[in-house]
Formats: structure tokens, sequence, C-alpha cells
């Protein structure tokens, strides 16, 4: 049985996508410390999963409001997409597909010149659309509702046009063993079609996706050229870039302590 707090907790969670222990502390008047116990519990209890200073409702963050899944580490997407912008010279061609970390990069790319950017993400498109200097061209298929990502084979078809210099790809999750999962086997089929079409793949993940599972595999990591993330503290997933020559970057870490580079 739960507790009262416990059971108002999850409701929340369930009703926005995400609590914070802080919040949560100050909406209870308790100390952080018995919020994250309570957070813990409901987590063992597969009611909840926790991430980076608080949880998500474990019904699954593919349910979750897009705008909800943008709070999720968003000071670490933001770092993920400054860092990842770095990477991409002007005058590259580029595709971005579906994600908010995907998203971040699209703004951080905003001081490039010439980019031509290829895109299955509504919001990445309008991100990018005004920038004068940039040409973006936007997939055809099937808007999906929650996210204004663009799915289906009419996407599938439309990316396999294109070989493009850098393709800036986000996951749901990420396995232990360096599968690369995501909850849509719709999207799953683009996100394939991108990285077979790219020369290089620059997977943007935060350290929260470690901690996740999701159905359907798009991939494994050694099928990526460079992995960015806030901060792997996993070994198998170090190892398995190291192995594949998959320059890992930590973008919370100074740059020369970042694996890989």
């Amino acid at each position: 049985m739960l507790i009262p707090r416990q059971t108002e907790i999850l409701d929340l969670a369930r009703r926005v996508g995400r609590v914070g222990v802080d919040e949560l502390a100050t909406r209870f008047d308790v100390t952080p410390q018995t919020i994250r116990r309570d957070l813990n519990e409901l987590c063992d209890r597969k009611l909840l999963m926790r991430v980076h200073g608080g949880a998500v409702s474990q019904s699954g963050v593919e349910n979750m409001e897009y705008g909800a899944r943008r709070s999720i580490a968003a000071d670490e997407k933001a770092t993920i997409g400054a860092c990842a912008a770095k990477l991409i010279p002007d005058e590259a061609s580029l595709f971005i597909n579906i994600g908010t970390t995907t998203e971040a990069v699209a703004h951080a790319l905003l001081q490039h010149r010439g980019l031509m950017i290829i895109t299955n993400n509504i919001n990445v498109a309008n991100v990018m659309r005004v920038h004068a200097g940039f040409e973006v061209v936007i997939a055809g298929g099937v808007v999906r509702q929650a996210d204004g990502g663009i799915v289906g084979e009419a996407a599938v078809d439309f990316i396999r046009q294109f070989k493009v210099d850098y393709a800036i790809i986000g996951t749901s999750a990420i396995d232990d063993d360096g599968a690369l999962l995501d909850y849509d086997f719709r999207e799953v089929k683009v996100a394939q079609a991108i990285i077979a079409n790219a020369r290089h793949v620059i997977l943007v993940a935060d350290s929260t996706k470690f901690e996740r599972t999701a159905p359907v595999r798009i991939g494994h990591l050694s099928q990526v050229d460079t992995f960015v993330t806030d901060r792997c503290s996993a070994r198998t997933i170090r190892r398995i870039a190291q192995e594949n020559d998959v320059a890992l970057i930590e973008a919370s870490l100074p740059r020369e302590q970042s694996v890989g580079d």
C-alpha cells in the first residue's frame, strides 16, 4: 500500500509526465531526502522511472506531452546541442530526426551559415526555416500529433533520395548492449534510412536514456561515428564505443577529458 503522499506524487506524475524532487519537497513541506525515498520506492514498484532530479511516469515517455519531454534534462540537452553543433561545419548538408535533443541541436546551429537541412521533425523545420541562409527540406508522410514527427513509408522513401554529410539522430533508450531503441516502429524506419544515407552519423542523447527501455530497435551504437551525451557512467557503453571507433564526447566534461577525441 502506498502512503497518501506517494499516491499523490504518482497521480501528479501521470498527469504532467515529470515530477522534480525540489518541487515535491516544497509542495508537501518535507525534506528532499524524504521525497527521494518516496520516488525510489515508487520506482522499485515500477510505477515511476527515475531521471536526474526527479522521476517520470512509467507508462512510457512516448505517451508524455512533448513539452514535458523537453523539460527532462533540459540543461543537459542544451549543452549536448551546443557541443554537437560545433562538429558541423558551415555549408554542410545534414539530416535531423525527431526528438527534443535533436531540436536542441537545431537551436545551436542557428549561428551557422549555408546549411541544407532535411528533417522529418516539424519543430526543427520551424526553428530553422527563419534563417535566410538555410535551405530547409521537410519530409512528407503522416504527421504524428503528439510531437510533430513525420513518419511512415512516404517519409522513408523521401529520405532515401539524399546522401548528406551529417546525420543528427536521437533515441529514446540505449541498452547495455549498445542497442538504440525507440517506441514507434514507423519512426524507427525513418531513423534507419537516415543512418544509411549519411556520411557521418552523430547520436545525441542525454544520460537519462541509459535508464530507460523501449521495444523497437533502431540499430546499434557501433553504427554511429560520434556519440554526444552529457555524461556516460556506463562502462559497457564506453567499451562498445572504444571497440568500434565511436568518438564518445561527454559535453558536461572539459573536452580533454572526453573519451574518443
